[in-house]
């Protein structure tokens, strides 16, 4: 238990330092945004070099975080349609140049697959400095960490059989649980505003739901990413968590659910 404290205390202490800075960023929109999507592009295809090809990760790092980069860039400037294109023309190109330095074209590829998904729906989502904007990021924030938070309290307090032990040792099916219950409560919280444009109270608790859902596969995925890799965290940039991919590992995945919920809400008449 006193692990689990020391544990606790250095996320809180990482999350307070992160969150605000995160929170600012996407307050602010338009360049701001892109430039911390661009950095974290970045750091993110450093990682995941580093994971995939530890022998030789220069070549590998080059070649995602460029495919990143480019498609990032022209989401912001040209929209979805163009960035995801770019960015599976730029996954295609980065298992070519990686076979070509003896490395693995499929992580290559891959890599740029699952870092750009959610960062070009990330620029999307944000819609450039519209309010609206704001309010969905801000939702799959609150989604995110509400369901991050209560799955450690939770599990950590209650304990109980193990939710996936080959993979991920430590969750159990009391945080699974909890961790849902607080990512649907925090899906009526938020998108239940009026600037959200949600159709209705059911459609809210279902976005949390399934924002919940991403985040706790998105961590699982991870964990078996890293156990495929034989690492024990993405890096060692952020005390607490590991590195930078170990803590957004569930918001990408929930950034690729609020996207999709949000179109849906404007298909089914909220006009958000």
């Amino acid at each position: 238990m006193a692990f689990k404290l020391r544990e606790m205390g250095m996320r809180a202490a990482s999350a307070v330092v992160l969150a605000p800075f995160a929170v600012f960023a996407v307050w602010l929109g338009g360049p701001w945004i892109l430039a911390v999507m661009l950095a974290a592009c970045v750091l993110l295809a450093s990682e995941w070099a580093k994971m995939s090809a530890r022998t030789a990760w220069k070549p590998m790092f080059a070649a995602v975080a460029s495919a990143l980069v480019a498609a990032v860039a022209v989401t912001h400037v040209a929209g979805l349609s163009f960035g995801l294109v770019l960015m599976v023309f730029g996954a295609a190109l980065a298992g070519v140049f990686a076979r070509s330095r003896g490395l693995s074209a499929v992580d290559a590829a891959y890599g740029v697959l699952y870092i750009g998904w959610p960062a070009v729906l990330m620029i999307w989502l944000r819609d450039g400095t519209s309010a609206v904007g704001f309010y969905w990021v801000t939702l799959a924030f609150a989604v995110t960490w509400s369901a991050d938070i209560a799955a450690f309290l939770v599990g950590s307090l209650v304990g109980g059989p193990k939710l996936w032990p080959r993979f991920s040792p430590n969750k159990t099916w009391s945080g699974f649980i909890g961790g849902l219950v607080a990512a649907t409560l925090a899906g009526v919280l938020m998108a239940t505003l009026p600037e959200m444009g949600a159709p209705n109270l059911l459609w809210s608790a279902m976005l949390g739901l399934a924002g919940g859902l991403a985040t706790m596969a998105g961590d699982l995925w991870e964990s078996a990413l890293k156990r495929r890799f034989g690492v024990k965290d993405a890096g060692d940039l952020i005390p607490g968590h590991g590195g930078l991919l170990d803590r957004v590992d569930g918001l990408m995945f929930a950034i690729v659910v609020i996207a999709a919920g949000r179109a849906l809400g404007h298909y089914l008449g909220g006009g958000a």
